[in-house]
């Protein structure tokens, strides 16, 4: 039984994953292994985790005629996510992604974006059921901008998280409902060198763009947030042992969406989203699909917030 729509517009991502001692230095080689396939992209991990939360979730994408596409559709697919309006591209490949994971679960990843770069709003319809829509910035800001005008057109919310960080309008953060970012991405966005908390929280309080919720996640040291341009408040982590941070945030985003959808309010859905991310950076790769609302809940309830 799903609990409401989501729309995610973004990207896709065939991720090779290696494990090594440490990223690489400039002209250095590392030694590593073992190496894995994975399906990715922020638009598509997103798309999952909110699947796996209890979403309806319908997903819009491009992907190339290749060995890539038909795994990345396939892995939609075998986690519910409705695949209809993904597009298979005549002229480019699916988009790719190397990922190094290190010794303590950190990660440095590089992505070839194919055909993900040729995503263009008037590729996809709303669907009429939709209450939430995803975008990522693994897309053209044109498209995301453009899906945004058209989600707001049908009293859609919008979440963005702007990640990668990069340098765009801020018209669309004033059609945006929820905004999250990452500290690196934070400090890129409003332009102080985001390392604390204190600086988290001082950053949103003086932002200098037009936010409604914003949300700065910090990894271990929890996350900052400011609803509808109140005060920001903090929120601890949860202490767990890490194995790899790959793809936390795109677990936050899309079980934050999930508990939207239920009607939560917005600390309620962030503590929720941190306790899904806790549970996937402790959990081994191959076992993170199992990652559910009734695991979450079951985890809110044990769980230690880190002092």
């Amino acid at each position: 039984m799903t609990i409401g729509m989501i729309f995610v517009v973004g990207s896709l991502h065939y991720d090779i994953v290696v494990d090594a001692p440490k990223l690489p230095s400039l002209d250095e080689t590392v030694m590593g292994g073992p190496m894995r396939f994975v399906c990715g992209g922020k638009g598509g991990n997103q798309a999952v985790a909110a699947s796996l939360h209890g979403a309806g979730v319908h997903f819009g994408g491009i992907v190339g005629h290749d060995r890539f596409g038909d795994a990345l559709i396939e892995n939609l697919r075998k986690c519910g996510v409705d695949c209809s309006q993904v597009i298979r591209s005549n002229d480019a490949v699916s988009g790719a992604s190397v990922a190094i994971i290190d010794k303590d679960g950190g990660y440095g990843a590089v992505v070839a974006s194919g055909a993900n770069q040729s995503i263009a709003a008037d590729d996809f319809v709303i669907p009429d059921e939709t209450e939430i829509l995803v975008l990522q910035n693994e897309i053209p800001e044109r498209a995301c901008f453009g899906l945004a005008e058209k989600a707001r057109s049908a009293g859609v919310k919008i979440v963005l998280n702007a990640a990668p960080w990069r340098r765009f309008e801020t018209k669309i953060l004033e059609v945006a409902d929820i905004l999250v970012v990452n500290r690196v991405e934070a400090s890129g966005m409003f332009g102080d060198q985001i390392d604390s908390v204190d600086q988290s929280l001082t950053s949103l309080r003086d932002r200098p763009i037009p936010l409604g919720c914003a949300v700065i996640t910090l990894g271990d040291d929890g996350l900052v947030f400011a609803d509808d341009g109140g005060e920001p408040e903090y929120l601890p982590s949860f202490d767990v042992p890490v194995i790899s941070t790959h793809g936390a945030g795109d677990a936050f985003v899309g079980a934050m969406c999930a508990e939207l959808l239920l009607g939560s309010a917005t600390n309620g859905a962030l503590a929720y989203a941190s306790a899904a991310a806790a549970l996937h950076v402790s959990t081994p790769v191959e076992n993170r699909l199992s990652i559910d609302r009734d695991q979450t809940l079951a985890f809110m309830a044990s769980a230690h917030l880190r002092s």
